[in-house]
């Protein structure tokens, strides 16, 4: 069973190329999570935030005050430990399916380490590693060719795979089919 590491920014503060108010910020991060817990091969989810009003059935790793992705990630994988496969997954995939997911840890599971690069090939979604192997990552701008760089196998999803549909901006957001319940609420009430 892996070990899903979500690191996700307090909602006043995340997100800020979206431009997203923060109930739609909280929300993406929420649908993102659930998608999560209901994978199959997911045993564990945990949840890296300074947040203190995310409400979620994940296991949350308090952060004091947010401290960047690479401190949350670092945070979230020493929770972890190494005796299961990990993996870091980033909480603005409003659209993620479980059995997506499901696919791309399958996947994942016949490498050491691996990656999913976001819709543009050049970002990522999700990064993996076995158990007892080191889970190196270069998640920021252009992080597809940097994990590349350090021999991280690109995992190739079947076409539809929601696991690339990351949410930075709003074009993307409007772009993003089949959204989670939450983030769907979030908007139509935004809408009316």
């Amino acid at each position: 069973m892996w070990t899903l590491i979500v690191p996700v920014k307090p909602a006043d503060i995340g997100k800020s190329r979206l431009g997203a108010e923060p109930g739609l910020v909280r929300a993406i991060a929420l649908d993102t999570i659930d998608a999560a817990l209901a994978t199959p091969r997911v045993g564990r989810v945990l949840v890296v935030t300074s947040d203190r009003t995310l409400a979620t059935e994940a296991e949350i790793v308090a952060e004091v005050a947010p401290r960047g992705l690479r401190a949350a990630i670092a945070t979230g994988l020493a929770t972890a430990g190494h005796d299961a496969p990990r993996a870091v997954l980033l909480g603005d995939l409003p659209a993620l399916r479980p059995e997506d997911l499901e696919e791309a840890l399958r996947r994942a599971a016949a490498v050491p380490t691996g990656f999913v690069a976001d819709r543009e090939g050049t970002g990522t979604t999700l990064v993996t590693a076995q158990a007892g192997i080191e889970l190196r990552h270069a998640f920021g701008p252009e992080s597809a060719r940097r994990h590349r760089e350090l021999a991280l196998a690109e995992l190739v999803l079947p076409a539809g795979s929601t696991v690339p549909l990351d949410v930075d901006t709003p074009e993307q957001l409007a772009a993003t089919a089949g959204l989670g319940p939450r983030t769907a609420a979030e908007l139509a009430a935004a809408a009316a």
